[in-house]
């Protein structure tokens, strides 16, 4: 089952199971006899709202993760809490703001039953849906294909443990050996238990997307820690899941967490940055922003187009592929500020300061940062974020990745119209500019935050209103 197909199931059983709840709350609380009430509530607009917000709340505390994630022990207990917090907010909302229902006799034990009936169709449902993933994954439905990194006896015990739990949802396509270890260095073997080798550690950026890699297990020997960073940069980028042994647990600590599912240790080097309330948060903050700042400055916009319009030919807006989150290309629109076909001849190249190929609206918008107010549409779309690193075309990307080891870390966010590098550091100019930021990108996706997004954003404004932007 992918995420998609996941997604949709569980908002179609928590649908049914939050009503259910609502519908054996209503018959206790008026038809049961327990409180009498002069004029009968009404059933089914209560309802719709009811469940709306606990869409939201479920939505907020991650229960609509992928169950990859978690172990059905852990999802009752975040299910547990987020029910426990949802009711005790309903009840300071609604029952506290009713004289008359917080009156009568009986009502706080309504609102404990309510809790629990919540919570119990809830968890029956996802019980359900878990246990036939379950089923599903044991009989090889659905399982995400697997790499195996290293070729000794860690890894091999590696294997061993993934074949002994199909539940997990790994599909072994084969080994990536690292080549440095004896036991690699004297096996003559082109398999394990008919998991084939195929390549070495220099390969695993090609192999990824061939096989549709979605998991990258890494066992390595003793001797192979050092390939660490080099296997954790080869898959940055990629939108995989990276998990190494247990024991390896010093090499990153700080940088992962322990994933233990039906007893088998793994850590996660690269897990969620942002907890799911955070990322909603950050996700609606966008929204919202750009969708203010698109309707209330049209005027200005529509301005802003003639002008670029009747300054030079060509079109308003200038479209341009970029690379996204986990390497995926979108256009990304901007005012035109350069004459067409700027590159035409130089191919691409960096913008430099007083760049001849800057027209004159281009330079006063440059410089008031309104040349980006196109990119809100990108927000919009979801392809961009208001912060985060800025998105580089694909020709840079390649560039940039093989002279900065790191670089392609920055592709594990959305980009953003600004970031922590853009109100800290001037414009690219140079590689050396790019050594630079990438250290302010890196600061940020490590310490990312709403908090953090809100401070870079009021010093984006501050650089805007002191017309410092690039000329």
């Amino acid at each position: 089952m992918n995420k998609r197909a996941e997604r949709i199931l569980l908002f179609t059983l928590d649908f049914v199971t939050i009503n259910l709840a609502y519908a054996a709350y209503y018959w206790l609380r008026v038809r049961s006899g327990w409180l009498s009430y002069p004029i009968e509530p009404e059933l089914l607009l209560p309802m719709v709202a009811i469940y709306m917000y606990w869409l939201i709340l479920f939505g907020f505390f991650g229960l609509y993760r992928s169950w990859y994630a978690q172990s059905r022990l852990d999802e009752l207990v975040t299910l547990f809490r987020t029910t426990g917090i949802g009711v005790v907010v309903l009840f300071f909302l609604i029952f506290l703001d009713d004289e008359t229902t917080r009156s009568q006799p009986g009502m706080r034990g309504l609102i404990v039953a309510y809790w629990f009936l919540v919570f119990g169709f809830v968890s029956v449902g996802r019980l359900g849906i878990r246990a036939a993933q379950k089923r599903l994954l044991e009989a090889g439905i659905g399982a995400r294909n697997t790499l195996i990194v290293g070729w000794s006896h860690k890894a091999y015990e590696l294997c061993d443990m993934v074949l002994k739990y199909p539940a997990l949802g790994y599909k072994l396509v084969g080994f990536v050996k690292v080549g440095k270890s004896a036991a690699a260095k004297k096996s003559k073997r082109v398999d394990y238990r008919g998991v084939p080798v195929l390549g070495s550690v220099e390969d695993l950026t090609s192999l990824l997307q061939p096989h549709d890699v979605r998991e990258v297990l890494i066992g390595l020997d003793s001797t192979e820690h050092d390939k660490l960073l080099g296997i954790v940069n080869s898959c940055n980028g990629y939108e995989v899941g990276l998990k190494i042994m247990a024991d390896m647990y010093d090499i990153v600590s700080g940088q992962a967490r322990i994933s233990s599912i039906y007893g088998f240790p793994l850590i996660e080097v690269t897990p969620e940055i942002l907890k799911p309330w955070e990322e909603a948060l950050k996700r609606t903050l966008d929204v919202f922003v750009s969708t203010t700042i698109l309707v209330v400055g049209s005027p200005i916009w529509m301005l802003v187009t003639l002008l670029v319009k009747l300054d030079s030919p060509g079109p308003a807006l200038y479209k341009q592929d970029r690379v996204g989150r986990n390497g995926k290309m979108f256009k990304m629109v901007k005012f035109r500020s350069m004459y067409s076909d700027a590159e035409k001849q130089s191919g691409p190249v960096w913008a430099s300061k007083r760049d001849p190929r800057v027209t004159k609206v281009g330079k006063i918008i440059r410089r008031l940062h309104f040349d980006e107010v196109p990119q809100f549409l990108n927000v919009l779309r979801g392809d961009m974020s208001l912060v985060g690193p800025r998105p580089e075309r694909p020709f840079f990307v390649e560039k940039l990745s093989s002279e900065l080891p790191l670089y392609k870390r920055r592709l594990r966010v959305r980009p953003g119209i600004t970031g922590w590098a853009q109100v800290k550091y001037k414009y690219d100019e140079s590689i050396e500019d790019v050594k630079v930021k990438l250290k302010y990108d890196l600061f940020y996706i490590e310490n990312m935050s709403w908090r953090m997004d809100l401070k870079i954003l009021f010093n984006t404004f501050y650089v805007m209103l002191a017309g410092k932007g690039h000329i």
